[in-house]
């Protein structure tokens, strides 16, 4: 069994279709016993009811005007005297034998023959009928019957489709309530309309196991933003405590090991500060996103990053693309601590993987399905065999240098995720770089709080 629908629609279909069909040869086969009798009956009536007028002189002249309402049936009449003679026979149909008294049945003439035979006390009086004519009214009268079988089994079919359609609706109402909730929303199930009592124990056994799926999450978010917050305070005190023994001659070691040291702690400050910035937006109320300028974050986080990008000789620049107008805020819905992580992350991959001298543009345009904020690099790019697998956490491509943990793009694409918008990361076509696209932030459109909002963040 595949489908509980299909299988309902199934079985009462054809039960009913069944029943239906043995409903109607019982009805048939009533129908034929019922109407047998009734021209059985006639056969007698027609037989004890025939006038005692009708002689010999008829059958020579072929008349017989007392008997025009019978013809119809095919009623075959013979009429014996006392010595054995025919006094009379139906013109125009074959001769019959004398059957005997009572309903008989006999073959003759290639046909079959219904009989009723009368002793009178002058003549013997025969009334014969062959089988087919039996038959074809019998057929008539029992259609007659059952056609209302014919319209009543669309009906019930039309009838079952329409209530096993609603008898199911409360399950295909909670297939689309759990196929429209984000991967994130460990939330109790709760339907518009009453549940039914069948799927009372799957909804709470449901909701038990989003229960404990949620504990579970919040206990590993928990446990990554303890541990990173308590990793980042000593390994921070850790390289000061190192620099400042450098600075008065108590640590005495070469440079190059210094820097290996260097390096080796500020890639685990940078991990610490990833874990919990992922941790953070694991965790992430839907409340936090509200009316934010994406334009003045930008500017904001490309003013922060413009001092590593001249120290590396990096043209770093944002640029406005279908702006509304010259002071156009790019205001949209959206978690400002949550969008500050992706961006700062988009530029400093962007930056770090970039060679001397290239550049770096952040793009901001507006799209018809929102507002697109586009990265590009002029640094070596990503093989496209990895393309993929660059926003799976901790997952760093073949020959990356550098302090990253590879968790930088993982963060982006969950920040992404969280506002509704898409992430794609590619290659630039026709030059050497990547591009990294966050595409359907929704925008906002009042000016007037939008003004509000680029003056509040400046301020």
């Amino acid at each position: 069994m595949t489908s509980i629908r299909r299988w309902l629609l199934g079985w009462l279909i054809c039960g009913l279709g069944i029943a239906c069909l043995i409903a109607g040869i019982g009805i048939f086969n009533t129908v034929r016993v019922e109407a047998g009798e009734l021209f059985d009956y006639e056969l007698r009536t027609v037989a004890l009811s025939l006038p005692h007028n009708i002689g010999a002189d008829d059958v020579a002249q072929g008349r017989s005007p007392e008997l025009h309402g019978i013809a119809d049936d095919r009623l075959v009449i013979d009429i014996w005297d006392r010595s054995g003679r025919l006094i009379y026979h139906s013109p125009h149909e074959p001769a019959l034998p004398r059957f005997g008294e009572g309903f008989q049945s006999a073959d003759r003439e290639g046909y079959r023959w219904r009989a009723f035979g009368v002793q009178q006390p002058d003549r013997f009086v025969q009334v014969s009928q062959p089988y087919f004519i039996r038959d074809e009214l019998v057929v008539t009268l029992a259609l007659r019957t059952i056609w209302p079988f014919a319209l009543l089994i669309p009906v019930i079919v039309v009838i079952v489709l329409v209530v096993v359609a609603r008898g199911l609706s409360p399950v295909r109402g909670l297939s689309q309530s759990l196929a429209t909730r984000s991967p994130e929303s460990l939330e109790p199930i709760a339907l518009a309309k009453p549940m039914p009592d069948e799927l009372r124990p799957l909804v709470d056994a449901l909701n038990g196991l989003l229960a404990r799926l949620n504990e579970a999450s919040q206990a590993q978010r928990t446990f990554v933003a303890d541990a990173a917050h308590e990793l980042r305070t000593p390994l921070t005190a850790l390289k000061l405590q190192i620099q400042s023994a450098i600075s008065d001659g108590s640590l005495q070691v070469e440079h190059a090991t210094i820097a290996k040291i260097d390096g080796r702690l500020n890639r685990l400050i940078h991990l610490a500060q990833q874990l919990l910035s992922m941790a953070r937006e694991d965790a992430a109320p839907e409340a936090a996103i509200a009316p934010m300028s994406l334009r003045a974050l930008c500017e904001m986080r490309v003013g922060d990053f413009s001092l590593l990008a001249e120290a590396r000789t990096i043209d770093l620049g944002l640029e406005l693309e279908n702006a509304l107008s010259d002071d156009d805020a790019f205001v949209i819905m959206g978690d400002t601590h949550a969008l500050t992580a992706l961006v700062n992350n988009l530029l400093d991959n962007a930056v770090r993987h970039t060679p001397v001298g290239g550049r770096v543009d952040v793009t901001l345009r507006r799209e018809a399905q929102g507002i697109a904020l586009t990265v590009l690099d002029s640094g070596a790019g990503i093989p496209e065999s990895e393309i993929d697998r660059v926003c799976d956490r901790f997952y760093r491509c073949s020959g990356t240098s550098g302090h990253g943990s590879g968790l930088g793009l993982a963060i982006a694409h969950r920040v992404a995720q969280r506002h509704h918008a898409t992430l794609a990361v590619k290659n630039r076509e026709g030059a050497s770089g990547l591009s990294v696209s966050v595409r359907g932030l929704r925008a906002v459109t009042s000016s007037a709080r939008a003004s509000d909002i680029v003056s509040g963040m400046h301020a």
